[in-house]
């Protein structure tokens, strides 16, 4: 691939990344003759040979660059994201580097700079021979690299200190003959390496460690078909392990506790006798149980019995357990601790609609059953189904993200303290509702994802996971690598045969057993390194990625998970949380890569509270809004999103609340004229969220109540708040009150999405931003045939505003933030036309004049152009 001239800075020799086409001598013999330039103030040691660094911010593009020190001000530089860390691919030929500060086209001038000069190779004479006259006048080496009796010395005598670089030349070369075979080696075992290399090739130097990731992921993928018959096989650990009703009536039970001594089942069935009913010891740490049935056929332990698992340890101890693969669990009253409850009821929910297809563009409505209803107390899966899921519909969202579904002791962990894996929350109600809420949504076209916590689990040991054999191991790491400090819960051995079993059954089940289509993985970031990203930026550099400091046996489980799932049902969706930009994570693990369908865009909502709190309406800078927008791996989808659940959880604020605060409790009526503080706020509202909407993504992902500018923060019960209710809730009665202002964020949110339905910008190529002008707060690009306009300028309005747009046609408004339904000032007349003319702007070679009021964003439609 031809590429731009590297710049070359005083003192130090710059040259191109290798490549295969080019032999090490040659790329260094071509290397351009270097006048002295302005010596840039720096930050730590440089090494003499370092790569270039290029990139087009606007189109989310960027290069490695390889360094041992930073050149000051670069915690600005496009694509080294302090936030979110994640890179593009590498950038066309004729692009050079990015000014995040440009107001004109997205794609900046080449980068030549100076040392554009003739080639070194001319001057050679012989093989690794050059000419004395050449070497002091032209390669301008620093005079202390140079002999001390240099000035003294033979003509000849300055060639002496390219002796040792030519020797290190000849090393380099046997290194990349060496480094060429690896790849060879790596692009042999990984079938589709090929096409992520060509994607990214600067991951070319660690093709490697994807082929030691995709070997270790087929290896034990062979090993679980050799041993268990296969993953499908494999993944259905539920059907054999915990209690289990025959059909004869009898019990079958069966268990993995590699550190007990003995194991019995007690319970209602047969009066709590703790030593009636032994498990039989097998083999690798198992233990089952047969209990025949009573007279008659009779089922021993009918629906509804609490059950338990007495273990015995090693030190003697007698400990209660609940059976990891229990199906329900629930508390009653008072009591601390969960009571394990056999689940077998005479008549299971039968699903009455099939799933619907996976859906091109993917907008998510992010819900907590527990907090659906305006009332102080926890909802229930039947209220959100009759009253929730008909509002989800009608906004236009096609997908419906569950949150903390899985059983967890303490209600205001968010659901992330798993305490049982397999059983739905008893909350919220029945195993059987939660069946019923996900059939009516694929009743209604709406996909649902669970919100999946494999990455850690809680502590508890009577009614979780831990220390359930008596020992601290079992399920987890033994020791302190088997503890996250930070979240004070247990990490999972990945390594382990009955860990895998677990977590791939764990899949399966809410797969299969709810019909749900997928899930959103929390806590990847946490899984993928051994210091769980704690204290690390994440600054883009690559070898973050790679090395020991990645825990592969997680990764290798998260491939396995993938796969799995796609596997069962190719259209299910797979999210990571990851917040580190592991490249290739959401690259098909035939490539090498993680498997998973999105990576949630986690620097955007950062990026919108940073703006809110930090800096003037004024001070907002355009470039930056772009960038952060738009810096996503190539090919790697991203859902994106201007708050979720994160930013509204206690000690910060929505989205809303950050913009009108305690006006919201006074200013909100329609009845009353509109405040500074509401009219921006309603106003910035609107235009963040189409903004994100419209440049962040491939999907889009709102929390429940937030599309209306939902007020206060989110706060669950707690010895804090004195167990209150109160911020445990979501107001949905204020968006239906034609009084009140709520009503118009509703409606323009649900128009948004309706828009994208039709339009399918998400499911489109990335945008071509043609304009982020500074000076005027505006920011234009398009993306899917249609033409985005906005105007983030506090008080200026511009007529005849020329913005620049690829075909010629006929434009109309098709989504007016200052449209009257949605709370704006009505100052644009729908029925205008717009025509384009062959007038070459920003890059585009065609542009129109449009009017664009202050705090307003638009979309036009080339009416020209067919549907």
């Amino acid at each position: 691939m031809k590429r731009t001239q590297p710049q070359v800075r005083e003192d130090y020799i710059d040259c191109p990344i290798p490549s295969q086409e080019e032999p090490e001598a040659q790329r260094f013999l071509a290397l351009p003759l270097v006048k002295n330039s302005q010596k840039p103030e720096r930050k730590g040691p440089f090494k003499r040979i370092t790569y270039p660094f290029e990139g087009d911010a606007a189109n989310g593009r960027c290069l490695k660059q390889e360094k041992l020190g930073v050149y000051s001000g670069s915690e600005g530089r496009p694509g080294c994201d302090l936030v979110s860390g994640r890179r593009g691919q590498a950038p066309p030929p004729r692009l050079g580097r990015a000014c995040r500060e440009h107001s004109g086209s997205c794609s900046s001038p080449p980068a030549g700079g100076v040392g554009a000069g003739r080639p070194l190779a001319s001057a050679i004479k012989g093989p690794g021979r050059l000419g004395s006259h050449r070497l002091a006048s032209d390669l301008r080496l620093r005079p202390r690299l140079l002999p001390a009796f240099a000035a003294h010395a033979p003509a000849r005598a300055p060639l002496d200190p390219l002796g040792p670089r030519l020797l290190g030349l000849r090393r380099k070369m046997a290194a990349t003959d060496s480094s060429e075979a690896a790849l060879a080696a790596a692009l042999a075992d990984v079938p589709e390496l090929a096409r992520l290399l060509e994607i990214d090739p600067y991951l070319k130097p660690f093709a490697p460690d994807f082929q030691r990731r995709y070997k270790q992921f087929s290896k034990t993928l062979s090993k679980i078909g050799e041993n268990e018959g296969g993953i499908d096989r494999f993944s259905k650990g539920y059907e054999s392990f915990g209690v289990h009703t025959c059909a004869d009536g009898g019990l079958y039970c069966k268990e993995w506790a590699p550190g007990a001594e003995g194991v019995f089942l007690t319970g209602d069935f047969n009066g709590w006798n703790p030593f009636s009913y032994p498990y039989k010891k097998l083999d690798f740490g198992k233990w089952e149980l047969y209990v025949p049935p009573k007279q008659h056929a009779s089922t021993v332990v009918p629906h509804g019995s609490k059950l338990k698992i007495v273990i015995t340890s090693k030190s003697g101890e007698i400990l209660y357990r609940i059976s990891p693969w229990a199906k329900y669990v629930t508390r009653e009253g008072s009591n601390v601790n969960y009571d394990w409850i056999h689940w077998n009821p005479e008549h299971p929910y039968k699903f009455k609609h099939s799933r619907p297809k996976k859906p091109k563009s993917l907008r998510i409505y992010e819900s907590h059953v527990g907090i659906s209803s305006h009332e102080g107390k926890v909802a229930s899966y039947k209220h959100f189904t009759c009253n929730v899921l008909p509002r989800i519909k009608g906004l236009g969202y096609n997908c419906i993200q569950l949150m903390a579904i899985m059983e967890h002791a303490y209600y205001a962990s968010f659901g992330y303290q798993i305490t049982s894996f397999f059983a739905a929350s008893s909350r919220y109600g029945t195993p059987e509702e939660l069946k019923e809420l996900v059939d009516t949504a694929h009743s209604m076209g709406i996909i649902v994802l669970l919100d999946v916590v494999h990455s850690h689990a809680s502590k508890n040991s009577e009614d979780g996971l831990n220390m359930f054999d008596g020992t601290d191991s079992c399920y987890f790491h033994s020791g302190p690598r088997g503890n996250h400090d930070l979240w004070d819960s247990r990490l999972f051995a990945y390594s382990s045969w009955e860990v895998l079993r677990f977590l791939l059954s764990n899949l399966r089940w809410w797969l299969e057993e709810y019909a749900f289509d997928g899930f959103r993985f929390d806590g990847v970031t946490s899984m993928l390194y051994h210091n769980h990203g704690m204290g690390q930026a994440f600054s883009g550099d690559y070898h973050a990625y790679f090395g020991l400091q990645v825990d592969e046996d997680a990764l290798i489980y998260l491939m396995l998970a993938n796969h799995l799932t796609h596997t069962l049902y190719p259209d299910s969706i797979t999210i990571a949380e990851d917040v580190s930009g592991m490249p290739a994570l959401c690259s098909p693990v035939s490539q090498g890569g993680g498997g998973f369908d999105y990576r949630l865009a986690m620097a955007i909502p950062d990026k919108w509270i940073q703006l809110l709190k930090e800096f003037k309406d004024e001070d907002w800078n355009m470039g930056n809004i772009v960038y952060t927008l738009t810096n996503r791996r190539y090919l790697e989808k991203c859902i994106a999103y201007a708050e979720s659940h994160d930013q509204a959880l206690v000690g910060d604020k929505s989205l809303a609340f950050w913009l009108m605060d305690a006006e919201m409790y006074t200013n909100m009526s329609v009845l009353a004229p509109f405040t500074p503080v509401i009219d921006r706020g309603i106003q910035l509202h609107k235009m963040i969220r189409l903004i994100t909407h419209g440049l962040g993504g491939e999907g889009y992902l709102n929390f429940m109540g937030n599309e209306f500018g939902h007020p206060e923060w989110l706060d669950f019960p707690r010895k804090g708040n004195n167990e209150s209710y109160h911020y445990a809730r979501r107001q949905f009665h204020l968006t239906d009150d034609d009084l009140l202002r709520y009503k118009f964020l509703n409606n323009f949110d649900r128009d948004m999405n309706k828009l994208e339905e039709r339009y399918g910008w998400l499911s489109a190529p990335q945008a071509f931003v043609s304009e982020k002008h500074e000076a005027n707060k505006v920011i234009a690009f398009e993306r899917a045939d249609l033409l985005f306009i906005f105007n983030f300028h506090p008080s200026k309005s511009y007529t005849d505003y020329r913005v620049g747009t690829a075909l010629p046609g006929k434009f109309k408004i098709v989504l007016d933030s200052d449209a009257a339904e949605y709370g704006g000032h009505q100052r644009l007349d729908h029925n205008t036309e717009f025509f384009s003319e062959a007038f070459e702007h920003n890059g585009r070679s065609y542009s129109l004049l449009v009017y664009i009021p202050s705090r307003v964003a638009l979309i036009l439609k080339n009416v020209d152009l067919p549907n």
